[in-house]
């Protein structure tokens, strides 16, 4: 039997809409529901491995995109909310009934302060960006899963068209690096 990576990934992965505007994501309780807004689509969505992002029951992966922090506001039942890990890098935002991360926000020096991790697949509005890669895949080994099934798991990835990174995309860990490099003075802040 195939481990479960994602509901979203593994039902067959729906193309979003580019000109997507947005839309609510909702915790996970039956009444009194934690309610984000977000004012954009998100950017950079993809399957997650790590051992700190939400996942559905029974998932490897998460699913998570970014957006930026001005285009997220909560707007129902905010003070049901805590952070799950205020040691964290991202400060996890969860509801306290249900456990379902509602958003990750940076508030230390970090090359993505500013943009808000969601997971869209708490919406019930179509049209998010689809994931676009599999991140840190083999951080699911140190959660317990069979090192021998990895082959398995990243085949999955690549069957609906998915690269699997054992941390970020390309173009994502060159932004890490070009922060770091202006921030060293090693590149013109002007790049």
């Amino acid at each position: 039997m195939n481990p479960i990576l994602h509901p979203l990934i593994d039902n067959g992965i729906t193309p979003g809409d580019p000109n997507f505007a947005g839309g609510n994501l909702y915790c996970k309780c039956p009444q009194n529901k934690v309610t984000v807004t977000l004012k954009s689509n998100v950017a950079h969505n993809h399957a997650c491995g790590c051992s700190k992002c939400w996942k559905p029951t029974g998932a490897l992966f998460s699913v998570v995109g970014v957006v930026p922090r001005e285009n997220l506001s909560v707007t129902a039942n905010g003070d049901k909310l805590h952070v799950v890990d205020k040691n964290a890098v991202i400060q996890r935002n969860a509801c306290r009934q249900c456990g379902v991360h509602m958003f990750g926000r940076i508030e230390t020096e970090h090359p993505f302060k500013g943009l808000d991790f969601v997971h869209v697949e708490l919406s019930d509005t179509r049209g998010w960006q689809e994931p676009q890669f599999a991140g840190f895949v083999s951080s699911i080994i140190e959660q317990g899963f069979d090192p021998s099934k990895m082959e398995t798991v990243r085949s999955r990835f690549k069957a609906v068209g998915l690269e699997t990174y054992d941390s970020l995309s390309p173009p994502l860990m060159d932004t890490i690096a070009a922060y770091t490099a202006r921030k060293n003075g090693k590149l013109s802040a002007r790049l």
